[in-house]
């Protein structure tokens, strides 16, 4: 088995200390000589202690117990997807992209429940003989911003309004960088996204507004309500019910993926959800793919102060104390298993831990392995647009900042090839 303590110092064990009072959190360390010796749970043993040795036992005992622990101390519990879902289209061209794609434009809503419902905005190429696989993800500014298209529906003004003008961006492309919507549609790939304000709002509004408002039902929240970033994923999880009626889509092959804390999303919805068929987290980072225990950059105090919505109140026991946490990140890349699994990182965005990133794909290896298929065993990450694959999981970190830029969409559609054509 793969080895699954990770330490900088020496092989020890749990490395703890008192948590500080409320306030402010402490200031983000950089500097790898500073970690504590620390131990990653054995994704392979159970609550009760037995070693896993089967993918049966996997599948039947260990996964259930780590997406319990996950649910319960850091996402919060989700509903279930709705019984009836409405889906309408609102706009359909098969001109789009100079004809080399269709474009459609479909409403989802909840039968009595959901009125502001989202839009999934969906490009598929032209000139198939089947169906195609597509991406799905969430988009940080609008669907009008992933693209110049001026056939991409704008809200009303007043739903623009009710977004906040922090959460927006009014220009058309704005984001385009990030949506490379031709080279996707001419590698014979659909994608489809919604924005992210269309179920949730990226603030702390106390849960009032979005799907939580709706679906939480005036109900008093506890310790393990769901939080935004769950309801984001929980949003893909509702897209994907459309997907799959959607004649242009093959759904058996849609890939979920994110950037950042949509990258956290992403993982969560994979992991949540095993129709998809392949799971991306761009640049995710802490309480996303990096190993929380190293506190490199981005800490859970720091993500529970900054944005104290995004996961449940239960998170916040952990917050400078990311040993006594029963689970860390390699276990949500786990979760994914055997589906293949890209991470990819930033070689200037420390704040993310591109080598926790990188760790945590070392750590989810054995239930890969468990699957016979190869992973990472080295703890020396890949050098800088050096992407390595092995097996169903794959790696890069590129020259950059935080961002999600072309180079790593051409690696991922590269994955996607091996997987999903």
């Amino acid at each position: 088995m793969i080895g699954l303590t990770i330490l900088t110092a020496a092989l020890s064990a749990v490395f703890s200390i008192a948590a500080p009072s409320a306030g402010s959190p402490e200031k983000a360390s950089y500097d790898e000589a500073a970690i504590k010796p620390y131990s990653l749970p054995d994704p392979l043993l159970t609550l009760s202690g037995r070693p896993v040795r089967t993918v049966r036992r996997w599948a039947r005992r260990r996964r259930p117990e780590i997406l319990e622990q996950f649910t319960r101390e850091m996402f919060g519990e989700s509903p279930k997807l709705p019984r009836r879902t409405l889906f309408h289209v609102l706009e359909e061209s098969s001109s789009a992209l100079g004809s080399k794609a269709t474009r459609r434009q479909v409403s989802i809503s909840f039968d009595g429940e959901w009125t502001d419902s989202l839009v999934l905005l969906i490009y598929t190429p032209n000139g198939l003989d089947e169906p195609a696989p597509c991406f799905l993800g969430v988009n940080f500014w609008g669907n009008w911003t992933v693209s110049t298209d001026p056939a991409i529906l704008k809200p009303s003004a007043a739903r623009l309004q009710g977004y906040g003008t922090k959460q927006i961006r009014p220009d058309r492309g704005a984001s385009q960088s990030r949506w490379p919507l031709e080279e996707i549609i001419s590698r014979g790939y659909a994608v489809a996204t919604f924005y992210r304000g269309d179920i949730d709002p990226d603030f702390d509004d106390g849960f009032k507004n979005g799907v939580h408002g709706v679906l939480d039902k005036g109900k008093e929240r506890d310790a393990e309500s769901w939080g935004t970033v769950a309801a984001w994923a929980w949003g893909l999880r509702l897209c994907l019910d459309y997907l799959e009626k959607d004649p242009d889509i093959d759904e058996g092959k849609v890939a979920v993926f994110g950037h950042s804390r949509l990258g956290k999303t992403a993982l969560w919805a994979g992991a949540t959800d095993r129709r998809f068929a392949m799971v991306i987290s761009n640049c995710s980072g802490c309480s996303g793919a990096a190993i929380s225990r190293r506190r490199i950059g981005e800490t859970v105090d720091i993500i529970n102060y900054k944005f104290p919505h995004w996961f449940c109140t239960n998170y916040r026991k952990y917050n400078c104390r990311e040993w006594d946490l029963p689970f860390d990140e390699h276990e949500l890349i786990a979760l994914a298993a055997p589906r293949p699994v890209y991470v990819a990182s930033a070689s200037e965005d420390n704040w993310a831990d591109p080598k926790g990133e990188y760790l945590s794909l070392v750590g989810a290896s054995p239930v890969y392995a468990l699957y016979g298929y190869e992973g990472f065993t080295s703890y020396v990450p890949p050098g800088i647009e050096q992407p390595v694959v092995a097996g169903r999981m794959g790696y890069h970190i590129r020259r950059g900042k935080h961002d999600i830029a072309l180079y790593d969409w051409l690696r991922y559609l590269d994955f996607a090839d091996r997987f999903l054509k």
